[in-house]
């Protein structure tokens, strides 16, 4: 092997380019890892988006996945400083009559408290959550043989099953409300195969693993990454954007956490015509549109439970939000759209200024619209919590255009780097043996536009640099 000026250079900051770059340096390699911005993160990153004091996260906000993330969970992020605050609701459900479903991170209590369904949902959410540590290995990363092929099998023959079809199990509508609102977080109508998939694994992750928010805000997972990074040796330069491959020092590997768009304006000279013309083919999905608030005191819903809990699904009946999201996916704005929010000054103190709050929520909207939704988000959440308008100090506005601007894998707002539908479900970006290599050798792809997707979990790039480290360095 030649001397190089590294081995191996990392673009990108997010949580799948730091993940990559803390399992190649774990093998005591030499990583650089390089960062457009001021500051490491992507999308986790926290700013005084509204008023001096209220720090609000500007993309990513609460992290079940990063909490059940089988490498993360490796890692002593705690001593660099991480600490995950857990609601006691991980989420809330509330309903035009003034009543909520909720997610309790005890299984039972959950149960119990959907009434007619509590069978139901123990039959379907209890194996998912008891096999988490067998299925998560699994569950977030490629197309393999697995470990476990039988608790697998038992989560596929759900997980794939369109979300409005799942929810032929429940009766109440307690508990068809709550599931639609998990499998909304697909950013795909309810009725295409494989959204219950994501439902599954959010009310699973409320049991196994809860719904945490980090302590001081998301950019709080950054920079214990990072810390951890370069306790290693890692080399980080921020304020370094990359707009080809030129521009990089000589290594063995590049691993770019980028989209298939950034890949072809990056690198497009050094790969292969074939593969260029799939990366075309790619296709990106909804975007949201966001909405920040500094507020004088906090939401007032209605139903007790939402008071109560980090993440709250703004939707009511799943009728409301299978409507809602079959209407943006074919390009229109819905009067009532499926909003997810979240109140993280509820449970940490250091989000706003003492006796007020923050508030962070955002709805879909079609690929790259500039329709401001903030009337009908506020609407939403006013209907839920009469009074919430009362209480808005100050609001921050993010359209795609403006999420895109702030970090460009989110392609016309899509916060999932990419349709995550059964197409694109396990041959992101392309149909590959694997989906981390390029055509051009020594190359690989390391985000969320590879498996297992779109979420806080540094798995995509946990697995593109075990690609790199088996091609190029033998290990």
């Amino acid at each position: 092997m030649t001397k190089r000026d590294f081995d191996a250079v990392v673009v990108g900051s997010g949580p799948n380019g730091l993940a990559a770059a803390i399992t190649l340096q774990q093998q005591g390699l030499s990583v650089l890892l390089l960062e457009g911005k001021d500051t490491v993160g992507g999308g986790l990153r926290t700013a005084e988006l509204t008023l001096p004091g209220f720090r609000h996260d500007v993309c990513s906000a609460v992290h079940p996945l990063a909490a059940g993330s089988p490498f993360f969970r490796t890692l002593p992020l705690a001593a660099h400083g991480l600490e995950f605050l857990y609601p006691p609701v991980a989420a809330a459900h509330p309903f035009a009559n003034g009543t909520a479903a909720a997610l309790h991170p005890s299984l039972d209590e959950t149960a119990a408290r959907l009434g007619a369904d509590a069978a139901a949902y123990r039959q379907l959410v209890g194996p998912v959550a008891a096999d988490w540590p067998q299925l998560a290995p699994a569950i977030l990363g490629p197309l393999r043989l697995p470990a476990h092929p039988l608790a697998l099998a038992r989560f596929g023959l759900k997980g794939l099953l369109p979300a409005q079809r799942l929810a032929r199990h429940f009766a109440t509508p307690e508990a068809r409300g709550l599931w639609a609102g998990m499998a909304a977080h697909a950013q795909l109508p309810l009725g295409h195969m494989a959204t219950s998939a994501i439902g599954l694994v959010l009310l699973a992750l409320g049991h196994a693993g809860g719904w945490p928010v980090p302590k001081g805000g998301s950019q709080q997972i950054a920079a214990a990454l990072a810390s951890y990074f370069t306790s290693l040796g890692g080399r980080i330069e921020t304020g370094f954007y990359v707009k080809s491959l030129r521009q990089l020092p000589s290594a063995h590997a590049v691993l770019l956490d980028v989209t298939p768009r950034q890949l072809l304006a990056i690198a497009g000279q050094q790969l292969s015509a074939l593969y260029k013309w799939q990366l075309g083919r790619y296709r990106y999905g909804m975007g949201v549109f966001k909405v920040d608030w500094a507020l004088a005191e906090p939401i007032p819903f209605a139903a007790p439970e939402c008071r109560r809990a980090g993440t709250v699904h703004l939707g009511n009946t799943l009728e409301e939000i299978a409507h809602a999201e079959h209407l943006t996916w074919h390009g229109h704005h819905p009067e009532r759209p499926f909003v997810l929010l979240a109140q993280q000054s509820l449970f940490d103190p250091t989000r706003a200024p003492a006796g007020q709050h923050t508030a962070w929520a955002y709805c879909h909207v079609p690929h790259g619209s500039p329709r401001d939704m903030t009337a009908a988000i506020e609407q939403q959440v006013e209907r839920f919590a009469p009074g919430f308008r009362e209480r808005i100090l100050a609001r921050h506005t993010m359209g795609p255009a403006q999420l895109e601007a702030h970090n460009p894998n989110y392609v016309g707002g899509d916060i999932n780097g990419g349709v995550l539908d059964i197409g694109q479900l396990f041959t992101r970006p392309v149909l590959r043996l694997s989906p981390y290599r390029t055509s051009a050798k020594g190359l690989y792809l390391c985000s969320s536009s590879t498996p297992p997707g779109g979420g806080v979990h540094g798995m995509c790039g946990y697995h593109a640099a075990r690609r790199a480290l088996r091609d190029v360095f033998g290990r």
